[in-house]
């Protein structure tokens, strides 16, 4: 299983043409799948901006626990997707 995983990271990490990463995740993801992706990074988002995560679940109709999982994310100091969210917006604030 692990090597898997690491050969779709690999393959992914090598795509750059948004359009060939976009065919890329029609063929390994689902339709909901790649909702629920995009779901999970509206709520990384309204996180690191600082909406209530009441608000967030009930906008998103997401259970609270969804929410957390997101939140104890960018708690995290290692996190990737809190730097990514710095680099995003921190930056454009300047």
């Amino acid at each position: 299983m692990n090597d898997n995983l690491s050969e779709i990271i690999d393959i992914f990490s090598r795509t750059t043409d948004r359009r060939e990463m976009r065919k890329l995740f029609e063929d390994v993801f689902t339709d909901a799948e790649r909702a629920d992706i995009a779901k999970r990074w509206y709520i990384f988002k309204e996180l690191y901006k600082g909406t209530p995560q009441r608000r967030i679940a009930k906008d998103m109709e997401v259970s609270l626990c969804k929410i957390t999982r997101g939140s104890k994310t960018l708690k995290n100091d290692e996190s990737v997707i809190r730097k990514v969210l710095s680099d995003m917006y921190d930056e454009s604030h300047i």
